[in-house]
């Protein structure tokens, strides 16, 4: 074994210096581009649901991003599931689209071109993009039009009966 000299333990003791330089110098470089507390802030949206009526839809803003709260009739449950998926552009159970069946909860943005459609309008009384004529049903998937897409599902959780967390 070969005895270890003093030139080792500098060469080692240097490197070891120059990482943590390193490293104090790129952390804060990288902690920068983090979010601000404000935008951490609204990366969470509650909805009080006691006050939506059957049938109503209300729009949030979650993100930036309006966020439509749907309030489903069984109506429009059992139309939803009545719908053959080879009907489908883009094929989803309406199971699949609502964690509850009287809630259904979609970020409100065209998947064509970005517009905001309009609720309870088109054929399907679902939504009506007026930009270009997309329509999508009461479970938000599309139905007609140049849509390639079912409105998108943001990420939520029923906090109880009455509440749900978007985000």
């Amino acid at each position: 074994m070969v005895e270890p000299t003093r030139r080792d333990f500098l060469f080692i003791a240097t490197g070891a210096a120059g990482a943590v330089a390193v490293g104090a110098i790129v952390w804060p470089l990288i902690d920068q581009m983090n979010p601000d507390a404000s935008t951490l802030a609204a990366a969470n949206t509650e909805v009080d649901l006691s006050n939506i009526a059957e049938g109503q839809i209300v729009t949030v803003k979650w993100r930036g991003k309006p966020v439509f709260v749907r309030h489903r009739t069984q109506k429009e449950i059992d139309a939803a599931r009545a719908v053959p998926m080879s009907e489908l552009r883009d094929p989803a159970t309406d199971e699949s689209r609502a964690q509850k069946p009287e809630w259904l909860v979609v970020i409100g943005i065209c998947t064509h071109l970005g517009c905001v459609p309009l609720g309870h309008q088109g054929q399907y009384d679902g939504w009506f993009c007026p930009c270009h004529g997309s329509v999508y049903d009461t479970a938000a998937r599309i139905r007609q039009g140049p849509a390639p897409y079912n409105l998108a599902l943001p990420p939520y959780k029923f906090l109880s009966d009455s509440k749900v967390s978007i985000g």
